[in-house]
């Protein structure tokens, strides 16, 4: 069983049997706090408008029904930390909920409390950085284990904008018997529809990364189950420093 928590105090360590208890009942093996956002005091209205509109996201992408996904404060059961690998070096809430979520991972919630607010995040200067980071991840993670729905997205977009650019063109031509002209129009959707073809390919190439990365992954899977059977200490175990007086 592993418990994560924030270091700015905002999660309330009494709320730790709440959160453990739908997995040692086996109703969950990941389980996430919901910190009723709406009710929190010292959030301003932006930011609870914020996390609603994030979190719907992030429940459209992940597949899941997590109200707060962004809460830090969570639970995982043994097979869950073990299928479970963050990658992301800004936020493991969001990778780790999508991941869930595209790998089966029974995930649950449970209403907690929060502690009152002790000083200002150290993490963001202001609301709008923090949108425009979590944003940012937000797209990069889903484009990590949803390579082809996105840029088949953006190329099908890129494909209307060439096809829009060509009308012009294509109208005087049907209409008017007109094929002279309209060379920036023809140049510019040309270079539309090389750009949309380009995505095409870059959607087949990322799925057949995505492909190996859950190879991967299940190979890792498999080492770490090795590993704990063999009772062998994690790669980045450090042994305790020697006393170099005695050297």
């Amino acid at each position: 069983m592993i418990v994560n928590t924030d270091a700015d105090n905002q999660y309330s360590g009494s709320d730790i049997p709440k959160l453990v208890a739908p997995v040692l009942a086996g109703e969950a093996e990941m389980v996430v706090g919901d910190r009723e956002v709406a009710d929190i005091d010292h959030f301003s209205l932006a930011k609870k408008v914020l996390q609603k509109f994030g979190s719907w996201v992030v429940r459209r992408l992940s597949d899941t029904e997590v109200t707060d996904a962004t809460s830090g404060f969570r639970a995982y059961g043994r097979e869950a930390a073990l299928q479970l690998l963050v990658v992301d070096n800004f936020t493991y809430t969001l990778e780790s909920l999508i991941q869930a979520g595209k790998g089966s991972v029974a995930v649950g919630e449970v209403k907690i409390a929060t502690n009152p607010k002790t000083r200002e995040s150290r993490l963001f200067g202001s609301t709008s950085t923090y949108v425009r980071r979590n944003g940012l991840a937000i797209m990069r993670i889903y484009t990590r284990y949803e390579p082809l729905k996105v840029f088949f997205f953006l190329g099908a977009l890129a494909a209307l904008a060439a096809v829009a650019a060509w009308m012009p063109f294509l109208i005087d031509w049907i209409f008017n018997g007109d094929r002279d002209g309209h060379i920036q129009s023809l140049l510019l959707g040309a270079v539309l529809f090389i750009v949309s073809i380009q995505l095409f390919a870059l959607g087949i190439i990322g799925d057949l990364l995505a492909g190996q990365r859950v190879m991967t992954q299940r190979v890792y899977e498999r080492v770490r189950r090795i590993e704990l059977e063999l009772d062998v200490e994690p790669s980045h175990h450090l042994d305790p420093p020697r006393d170099r007086s005695a050297v």
